[in-house]
Formats: structure tokens, C-alpha cells, sequence
């Protein structure tokens, strides 16, 4: 039998290397699979001035009446006998890792229509269909306490940014890393619509919820000689403040 906690690392190690991890501002574990969430209410302005002796503004923090509900998603693995005894454990390694990348980009489309139900505002291009340096910094100027830390994009619009005479520079410098001029990181998703590009600050965006941890186990089908793992999340998502979010649409 392969080593389990082996297994959870080359699994885990996937998903943090993907692409939701910059987009999660934190992360709860929770017990059950529902969860109560805090909701933020912040009305009056913090240009307000208050005189001496003056009640404060009040801003208040209490659970929300929703229930946030979590899904579950997973993958059932089935290795032969023979291609565990003659493959490298690294190769295996590889494999699991790869699967636990496609895994997190699942969770990242919940995410994402989480963020996209939540914008704060959306601007459009000057000219459909084709995206203009200046689109990208319309987007950042619609960020106001918050700065634009993170562009989420599919790889053809990632493409479309890179190819931007503004770009080439950085592009060329920081190859696994891109960044825009003014700061922002450059991800890219396959999941994601090439009709639009989320814009939003990663540190105060999401909260990604979930019961408990990966959840892993590990069986013998003697009568086939079969190694098999099952891995599953419950997990879910909720958007913390909403107007560190903008859409620019294509």
C-alpha cells in the first residue's frame, strides 16, 4: 500500500501551486458541511467628522442569515500493481500533483461565479472585443481604499495582455511571474470566460470555507491487484468585501 500521508503531500502540493491560492484571502476548516458567516455592515462615510463628546459611527459584524453550504468535490484513483513496483516514486509524485491542481481549479470555478455575483463595478473596454493598456488602467482606477493586486483572465485573454507594447518589458523580465506596470499579478485560468477580466485586491476578496481537510483513503482490490484512492473536499466560498472587486468586460 502507498504511503498515505506521501500521497497527501503530492495531492496537496497541487493545489497550492494553482492558481486559487492567489485569489483566497483566507481559509476556515470547519467541522460540518454548513457553514455561518459573519457579515459586515458599514454604512456612514470615514470622512465623517464627529464632534467632541459625539457617538462614533458604528460598524457591525454579525452572522449572517444565510447558511453557506458547502459541495464536495473528488477523484477516485486506481493504480495497477505493476505501475507502482516499476515507476519511479517521483513520476507518481508528478501524477498526483497534477491531479491535485485540475481538483483546485473545480473549486476555483465556484470561486469565480462567487466573485462575479459580487462585483463592485464593471466597466467595459473602449473597444469590444480588443483589449487597450488604458482598459487595464481604467480597471485599476475603479479600485478605491483597496489597491488591484491580482488580474484573473483565461489564457487567451492572458495572451491577448502579454502581446500589449506596454507589456513587453515586463513580460520578458519576470517570466513566471507577470506583473502590470502599476503592480498587479497577471494569473491565468482555464476555466475562466475570455468575456471578461476579474479584477480584485487577493488579501480581502475570499473566503474559502471547508470541512476539514482533503479527505484521503486508500484500499486493496486484491482480485484485480489495484492500489485505490479516493480524495475529497467538501468546500465552499464566500466573497468578504465586495468592492474589492471590478469586472472589466471584453
Amino acid at each position: 500500500m502507498l504511503f498515505p500521508k506521501f500521497i497527501r503531500r503530492a495531492i496537496r502540493s497541487g493545489i497550492d501551486q494553482s492558481v486559487l491560492s492567489d485569489v483566497t484571502a483566507i481559509h476556515t476548516k470547519i467541522d460540518t458541511g454548513e457553514y455561518v458567516a459573519g457579515v459586515l455592515t458599514d454604512a456612514t462615510a470615514y470622512t465623517t467628522k464627529i464632534s467632541e463628546g459625539s457617538e462614533l459611527p458604528t460598524a457591525t459584524y454579525l452572522e449572517s442569515s444565510t447558511l453557506l453550504k458547502l459541495d464536495k468535490y473528488g477523484r477516485s484513483v486506481h493504480a495497477s500493481y505493476e505501475v507502482i513496483q516499476h515507476q519511479k516514486l517521483d513520476a507518481f509524485g508528478a501524477v498526483l500533483r497534477s491531479i491535485g491542481v485540475r481538483l483546485s481549479n473545480a473549486l476555483l470555478v465556484q470561486a469565480v461565479t462567487k466573485m462575479q455575483a459580487n462585483v463592485d463595478s464593471s466597466i467595459d473596454v473602449s473597444t469590444e472585443g480588443a483589449i487597450a493598456y488604458a482598459d487595464l488602467t481604467n480597471l485599476y482606477g475603479a479600485f478605491g481604499d483597496f489597491d488591484l493586486t491580482t488580474l484573473l483572465v483565461s489564457p487567451s485573454v492572458a495572451a491577448k495582455i502579454i502581446a500589449l507594447a506596454e507589456m513587453q518589458e515586463m513580460a520578458s523580465t519576470q517570466p513566471n511571474v507577470i506583473t502590470l506596470p502599476f503592480g498587479a499579478q497577471l494569473r491565468k485560468y482555464a476555466g475562466m470566460s475570455s468575456d471578461y477580466i476579474l479584477g480584485l485586491n487577493h488579501r480581502f476578496g475570499m473566503e474559502m470555507v471547508t470541512s476539514g481537510d482533503l479527505l484521503l483513503e486508500t484500499d486493496k482490490l486484491i482480485d484485480n491487484q489495484l492500489d485505490v484512492i479516493t480524495m475529497s473536499i467538501r468546500v465552499g466560498f464566500r466573497v468578504l468585501t465586495s468592492d474589492v472587486i471590478h469586472v472589466l468586460n471584453l
